[in-house]
């Protein structure tokens, strides 16, 4: 029967060497997951049936059965979660799969120096995310009664004659909205900015719509940093001090981690 290698990710031969890598079922639940030594570097992986996980079977799948999506997908990610407690590790993303080990292991090859650094980069280190959510609407309430700009502008409409307030007040609206925007986007890069002396490399990503995080609120900022284990209870010190500082005017923080390095570390 022919096979597919499927990759969860790399490990130092070292670490791997000290605390073997423990067994369990692979993504089809049935082959048990194994390693792949190449000098420095293993490969935790498992064998794939070939047909049924062709490229083919699998965008079939991904199209049209969403609860087999996220049960695979969920099981990729717990696999490297709990490789990631024993070892450091190069994650790889959901559905990294070899035609052989053969071709695996010259794709390791290939990109020895780059893994091996990573490693390196990755030891001692862990990856934290950051996603920032605003109650606009509260946000714009406090800004309202507390910005210069909006301040003088409702001054000058006082002074207006009251058919010229009603039309005025509409600018008044239009200006809080331009004030609130720049306030998220000003607050979100400061704190950012702030977070950032934390980390060893860090990198902002696109924003969730509420259809995907399920929140009430907006999320206007989402980032990812690479921390030194022993500042990591200072940095959430520091998102805890700004979401206490800033609760009462509609700010939400969501601090995640430790995760599998996903944002920092490939294989390619």
């Amino acid at each position: 029967m022919a096979k597919l290698v499927y990759l969860y990710g790399l490990i130092p031969t070292e670490e791997a060497i000290k605390d073997a890598v423990p067994s369990f079922r692979g993504l089809d639940e049935q082959n048990e997951v194994y390693t792949i030594q190449l000098n420095e570097i293993t490969a935790v992986v498992c064998d794939l049936d070939a047909d049924t996980y062709s490229e083919e079977s699998i965008k079939e799948k991904m199209n049209n059965d969403m609860e087999w999506l996220q049960g695979k997908a969920l099981h990729h990610h717990e696999a490297l979660l709990a490789l990631q407690k024993q070892y450091t590790v190069i994650p790889m993303k959901f559905c990294t799969i070899y035609k052989s080990e053969n071709s695996l292991i010259e794709t390791i090859e290939d990109h020895q120096k780059k893994i091996t650094n990573s490693f390196t980069q990755l030891a001692g280190n862990e990856e934290w995310n950051l996603k920032i959510y605003c109650d606009h609407s509260k946000l714009k309430d406090f800004i309202s009664g507390h910005n210069s700009l909006i301040e003088e502008k409702k001054e000058e409409i006082s002074k207006l004659s009251p058919g010229r307030q009603f039309f005025e007040k509409r600018k008044i609206d239009q200006l809080a909205d331009q004030e609130l925007e720049k306030e998220i986007n000003k607050t979100c890069e400061q704190i950012h900015e702030e977070l950032a002396k934390f980390s060893l490399h860090d990198s902002i990503k696109k924003n969730w719509g509420k259809d995907v995080t399920g929140k009430q609120f907006d999320m206007c900022w989402n980032s990812v940093y690479l921390i030194p284990a022993d500042t990591v209870d200072e940095f959430l010190e520091e998102i805890k001090k700004r979401k206490n500082e800033l609760a009462e005017t509609g700010w939400k923080f969501e601090a995640s981690g430790p995760w599998p390095a996903y944002h920092f570390a490939s294989l390619t």
